[in-house]
């Protein structure tokens, strides 16, 4: 296997977020956001971690950049902090948060990098969500705006964008499980989280497209293999519910299809949220769509588990090969993955895997980090990827997650997920052999 073998417009890229990597929480001006303080509540966060400082990119983007193009890696995904270019969530402008972003966009560029740009990567202002946050309607309208100041202010540079990454994760685990930011829970939560998190996505790809027509507008979705634990009709309908609720009911209601209520009629409180005109509101034509694969999942049927009646079979009872998140290392999810989403291929133009990754436990030995259930896991997948593309699936590009280790959500700094170690002690870099895997797979040897 080759990168020419994916044809010379295949896209090739690495992956970050602004809470995990960026640290300077209090730096110029930034305002709180529902991560700064869900962190800094006890027993929230493993090993009561934080992001304040990370992995600080903030104040070494230019090292980490540099990294980058060592790697030989020609685009970089990254998101936009919105408390630190409007603190307060909306109102006035914070010149320094935008200063910041002008800087990493012109270094990349000068260095040879295309950067591709995240709008909301789940940091809400916490000024946003003192007012309801996600279940306020009035966040269509302060998104909208926050969509717009980005547009303005790095369109011109940006050729790529992806307005929302994972609209799935942040409302489920954040208003729903409470196990994320801003540790809400319910269907009273849930349900207009979603509803409002679609109009947003919808909007925001609006947004973009009137002020920046030239440019290529996306957004990204989490998605998982789901297979039915045994072929029991119980199991089969447990897994059909998991996967409207995992892998459909973001995509869907975007391509004019609707929340997938058939399959989950505890989908239909939705109603009480919508006003006329939503349903066309909801969908917007996305220039592409990424999609953010780890593993697969086993589903059975469960009594205890209210509204969709299922729950997963632990990887580690399969007794099958885990990641340290506990997900079971399955190559071919990727490319069922791909070809699920090609199923829907008279609405997608394109599709990037904008996520896939794993977390080992990294071992650090006289300077070397020979990480290679990572390079081995990377390669398997790419691998994957490049039977699907030969299937004839759309796929057009393929971004790591991640560049750095970095602060992992409600995981802290335990699973490393990166290319390049961090010691969060001294803020040293230094590359995995998968780092110099990907790096001789791009084409260029890695030193460091």
């Amino acid at each position: 296997m080759n990168r020419d073998q994916f044809g010379k417009d295949f896209q090739w890229g690495v992956s970050v977020a602004a809470y995990q990597t960026e640290g300077g929480h209090d730096q110029d001006n930034r305002g709180l956001s529902i991560w700064d303080v869900f962190s800094s509540k006890k027993g929230k966060i493993r090993q009561g971690h934080h992001g304040n400082t990370a992995c600080d990119f903030y104040n070494r983007y230019k090292e980490d950049i540099d990294l980058i193009k060592q790697l030989n890696i020609p685009n970089f995904r990254f998101s936009i902090s919105w408390s630190r270019i409007l603190p307060e969530g909306e109102g006035q402008v914070n010149p320094e948060g935008i200063a910041f972003y002008n800087r990493v966009i012109d270094y990349c560029i000068a260095s040879g990098i295309i950067p591709w740009i995240t709008v909301y990567h789940w940091d809400l202002p916490h000024a946003l969500e003192l007012k309801g946050g996600w279940t306020n309607r009035n966040i269509i309208q302060w998104f909208s705006e926050y969509t717009e100041i980005c547009a303005r202010h790095f369109g011109d540079r940006v050729k790529h964008w992806m307005v929302m990454n994972e609209p799935a994760v942040f409302t489920g685990a954040g208003y729903f499980l409470g196990i994320h930011a801003p540790g809400r829970k319910g269907m009273k939560n849930f349900l207009p989280a979603i509803h409002h998190a679609v109009l947003s996505m919808a909007e925001g790809g609006r947004v973009l497209k009137r002020i920046l027509p030239d440019t290529e507008v996306g957004t990204t979705f989490s998605c998982s293999h789901i297979e039915p634990f045994s072929q029991k009709i119980r199991d089969v309908n447990a897994a059909n519910r998991t996967d409207a609720l995992i892998n459909r009911l973001f995509i869907e209601p975007v391509l004019g299809m609707g929340y997938p209520v058939e399959e989950i009629p505890a989908l239909k409180g939705i109603s009480r949220f919508m006003q006329e005109g939503d349903l066309e509101a909801m969908r917007f034509d996305f220039d592409f769509i990424g999609l953010q694969n780890y593993t697969r999942e086993i589903v059975k049927h469960s009594f205890l588990t209210p509204y969709i009646w299922a729950k997963l079979v632990s990887a580690v009872k399969r007794k099958v090969q885990t990641t340290l998140m506990g997900w079971e290392v399955y190559p071919p999810s990727i490319y069922e993955i791909i070809r699920k989403y090609n199923a829907y291929n008279s609405h997608i133009k394109k599709i990037f895997i904008t996520e896939n990754g794993s977390a080992f436990s990294d071992i650090l030995e006289r300077g070397v980090i020979n990480d290679t259930l990572r390079k081995q896991y990377l390669q398997d997948h790419i691998a994957e990827v490049l039977r699907a593309k030969a299937d004839g699936y759309q796929v057009d590009g393929y971004f790591v997650w991640t560049l750095t280790d970095n602060f992992e959500w409600a995981e802290g700094y335990h699973p490393r997920f990166g290319l390049i170690y961090i010691d969060f002690e001294t803020q040293e870099r230094i590359i995995k052999s998968s780092g110099h895997w990907y790096a001789g797979f791009l084409g260029a040897k890695a030193r460091g």
